[in-house]
């Protein structure tokens, strides 16, 4: 059993691969408009920002490298002690042919492992995530095998940065557990649970906790939840003893029926929620401890 943590560590995931800007105005397209959201987070309470980026004319994902330069330049600058944790997700989709399954149809997006890493060895950042799903996803498949996590997890491994590991699944969590068993991964985790995403974790107090109890005892985690399961998955990963994401990558609502204006009141209501239940939001220096990344050294901060 583990209680409520007493310094609680908030994530943002400001603009995500799959939210669209026909879903609502607010949402940051541009390097300048990620990099001011994941800012605003920073001043509203976050200690990490997830970052996905995106094209600039389309307000389509994007795996640009030059657009990751972008966004991280402008933060760095601004808020060195602000963690960042940049996505590998793209990368795994697979359409198969309706004429021949095993031919790949427009939409797939299956690369090389070292290719979705490409922006981490450039950037270097404090963290990024390795997702374990393979798994349905709408009418298509995304795929992580064994093999290419090991591939992508040593790119990370060799750039020093801290793998967050994205969880769909309880056979994520026995992966996971492999990859720890072999030194592949490092402990402690930090790991995610994705709760609502069709055909994976769905959304509920017995998900957080049935998941919860499959980690490593030291492992860290957030239980994470999609769309109207948002906001109450922050009470319940909080009251599981985990860390607690929000943002627009997440839902686009702030309450029913009412969209959220930016990622920062997004963050301010659920710092709320951590509060009224009795919680404090970690600083990011605290989350550092926490999630065992090294400090940032007072030259780090003067830049």
């Amino acid at each position: 059993m583990r209680s409520p943590r007493d310094k609680v560590i908030m994530t943002c995931a400001v603009t995500g691969n799959l939210t669209t800007p026909e879903q609502t105005p607010h949402l940051p397209i541009t390097p300048e408009q990620i990099a001011d959201a994941c800012l605003g987070a920073a001043d509203a309470g976050a200690a990490i920002v997830h970052i996905h980026v995106r094209d600039p004319l389309t307000g389509r994902p994007s795996m640009s490298l030059d657009h990751y330069v972008d966004v991280v330049g402008r933060i760095r600058s601004s808020n060195p002690e602000l963690i960042l944790n940049l996505t590998t997700g793209p990368g795994g989709r697979f359409v198969p042919s309706p004429d021949d399954p095993k031919v790949a149809a427009a939409g797939t997006t299956l690369m090389l492992p070292e290719k979705r890493v490409e922006h981490i060895s450039a950037l270097r950042p404090d963290i990024c995530t390795l997702d374990l799903n393979t798994m349905n996803s709408g009418k298509e498949v995304v795929i992580n095998t064994p093999s290419n996590v090991r591939r992508m997890a040593k790119v990370i491994a060799d750039c020093g940065v801290k793998p967050e590991i994205e969880l769909f699944d309880s056979g994520d969590i026995a992966l996971m557990r492999d990859l720890l068993e072999d030194g592949t991964l490092q402990g402690p985790a930090l790991c995610s649970f994705v709760m609502g995403v069709r055909y994976g974790f769905q959304p509920g107090p017995e998900t957080a906790l049935y998941a919860r109890d499959l980690l490593p005892n030291d492992a860290e985690f957030t239980a994470i939840g999609i769309g109207k399961a948002a906001f109450t998955s922050v009470a319940q990963s909080y009251l599981a003893g985990g860390h607690v994401r929000i943002g627009l990558e997440d839902s686009v609502y702030l309450s029913r029926g009412r969209l959220a204006t930016s990622n920062a009141e997004m963050v301010a209501k659920a710092r709320r929620i951590v509060e009224d239940l009795g919680g404090t939001i970690a600083t990011a220096a605290e989350a550092r401890q926490i999630a065992g990344l090294p400090a940032k050294s007072q030259s780090s901060r003067a830049a």
